[in-house]
């Protein structure tokens, strides 16, 4: 399985690279290799400061070796190797009108000193951060995820658009990221569902991604904008800082298994502000976000 999906990743991101630098049509992905001491390396792909993506990363990486004493608590296990796959991307486009987007697609094993496979499972899913929201993003984005899901089960997008409401919140603020999509985490084999079907389905969503946001992107990126809605595009990435700083388990794991520092922060974005207690003005675009951002919609009622 782990040769299986780390073919997949390398494919879906050249599909992925390629698509987006169509759309941005000045900017190219620069490719950087690297390996790490214990183990694996991966292949990171960045752009920067293109006519319409001001930064973003598709990353994929595959590492192995004993799992480390902090991540051995964390699992609650005791002396075992691990071997971790995913692809990352996080795309943060100029224009405020906008969202940025990130998602991941993960595989793990754990061995015992006999190199068995004592577990294994899967997790990923995407999600949206809009600056200005524009209510038919909103409802592309969700019905492609309902899509990719309803394929391999009904409960599934219901299920997994809860746990990404609830996972990208920024506690601390009382407010989630994004305006949501998917989020699975530990999908494991089980008497209804082998690691073969998890497979299909994860793919299945990975292969979902272009669609669900190259549309979006390509409607929204020749905008116009002012400097009071670029102001607060960077106010808001200051929140996206935030999360994955302080709540994210992705930017957690890379840390403490040594990861590459690189690959980890190249979701930040580049330019970000922090304003003291800063509130938009009462029926304003902007608080029309933060409303939603406070309190989760079903986009597809």
């Amino acid at each position: 399985m782990k040769e299986q999906f780390y073919q997949y990743i390398q494919n879906l991101q050249d599909q992925i690279t390629t698509a987006l630098e169509k759309v941005d049509a000045k900017a190219t992905f620069q490719e950087d290799l690297w390996e790490r001491p214990e183990g694996g390396g991966g292949r990171t792909r960045v752009i920067e400061n293109g006519a319409v993506i001001e930064k973003g990363g598709v990353n994929i990486s595959a590492v192995h070796g004993p799992l480390p004493k902090t991540m051995q608590a964390y699992f609650k296990v005791e002396d075992v190797d691990f071997f971790a796959c995913g692809l990352s991307l996080v795309i943060h486009p100029k224009n405020p009108m906008a969202p940025t987007v990130h998602a991941n697609w993960r595989y793990f094993e754990m061995y015992n000193k006999q190199g068995e496979i004592v577990d294994q499972w899967f997790g990923g899913g995407q999600d949206l951060t809009p600056y200005y929201l524009f209510e038919e993003d909103a409802i592309h984005f969700h019905n492609t995820c309902k899509i990719a899901c309803d394929k391999h089960d009904a409960e599934f997008y219901p299920i997994y658009k809860q746990k990404c409401d609830e996972y990208f919140y920024n506690a601390h603020r009382g407010e989630g990221r994004g305006i949501g999509g998917l989020f699975f985490d530990y999908c494991k084999a089980t008497e209804d569902r082998s690691i073969d079907d998890w497979y299909a389905f994860v793919t299945e969503v990975g292969n979902s991604f272009v669609e669900a946001y190259v549309p979006i992107l390509e409607k929204r990126k020749d905008l116009s904008f002012t400097k009071e809605h670029r102001d607060w595009q960077e106010i808001r990435r200051g929140r996206y800082v935030e999360f994955n700083l302080v709540h994210d388990k992705g930017t957690l794991f890379g840390l403490k298994t040594n990861g590459r520092i690189e690959s980890i922060l190249m979701s930040l974005p580049p330019n970000v502000q922090w304003r003291y207690n800063h509130h938009p003005g009462e029926g304003t675009a902007e608080a029309k976000l933060l409303e939603v951002l406070k309190n989760p919609k079903n986009w597809l009622a």
